[in-house]
């Protein structure tokens, strides 16, 4: 609760000590001041935002390459957000050459997240990895997508819903090459993606360990 001004002029101001991210906001008055008239104006300041946004017409994708020497191999942190009316279409794939791989894609307005092993005859067992998220995510409403993969952790978060997923032994060994696609497979290999339909829509803030990738691609 803040308590306002008690006379005409006066301005009173409130920073708030947590950081807030939200579409809305509602104000909801609680009492009036009892020494003078009835009436409420509100002013709120927010923080800068930047948006990088790329659009992609289905037949289009980005690639970026990174430094093997520059990244983690223990831990690997994605997050972009995205809006789409298609139902179908691969957001990103990163593949190894024994056909490791783990692929983001829209399946009928959810998202699928997959993470494969490739070769079943050396890991016979948890070889694969789908988890299913959201509904209705081809509705031309921006949602947000966070991937965390860390040892043999995943977290799989879309619009705050996360599915966290412990697996043993093996996921903590996925050889993964050091191309990472956004919007479609350039050149499908041995992943076996459901849809294989290139993304049509928008990305917006994609971001790889730290590196903004639509601003990277922007300035080379």
């Amino acid at each position: 609760a803040f308590s306002g001004n008690t006379n005409a002029d006066s301005v009173v101001y409130y920073k708030l000590q947590h950081s807030i991210k939200a579409r809305f906001l509602r104000f909801v008055p609680l009492d009036w001041n009892p020494n003078g008239r009835i009436g409420m104006r509100i002013e709120v300041y927010g923080c800068t935002y930047r948006s990088e946004v790329v659009g992609f017409d289905g037949k289009s994708c980005l690639i970026y390459i990174f430094n093997q020497k520059l990244t983690s191999a223990l831990k690997d942190v994605i997050s972009l957000k995205f809006k789409t009316m298609q139902s179908d279409g691969i957001l990103l794939h990163r593949e190894g050459q024994n056909g490791d791989h783990i692929t983001l894609e829209l399946i009928k307005g959810k998202l699928s997240l997959l993470i494969n092993l490739g070769d079943t005859k050396i890991h016979p067992s948890n070889a694969q990895i789908n988890i299913m998220l959201g509904s209705l995510l081809d509705d031309q409403h921006w949602h947000s997508v966070l991937i965390e993969h860390f040892n043999n952790q995943v977290n799989f978060t879309v619009d705050k819903h996360t599915h966290h997923f412990h697996a043993k032994g093996e996921f903590s060994y996925l050889d993964l090459g050091y191309e990472l696609s956004f919007g479609g497979i350039p050149v499908p290999g041995k992943s076996g993606t459901l849809s294989r339909r290139n993304f049509h829509g928008c990305f917006e803030n994609i971001y790889y360990n730290g590196v903004n990738i639509i601003d990277l691609a922007r300035r080379h």
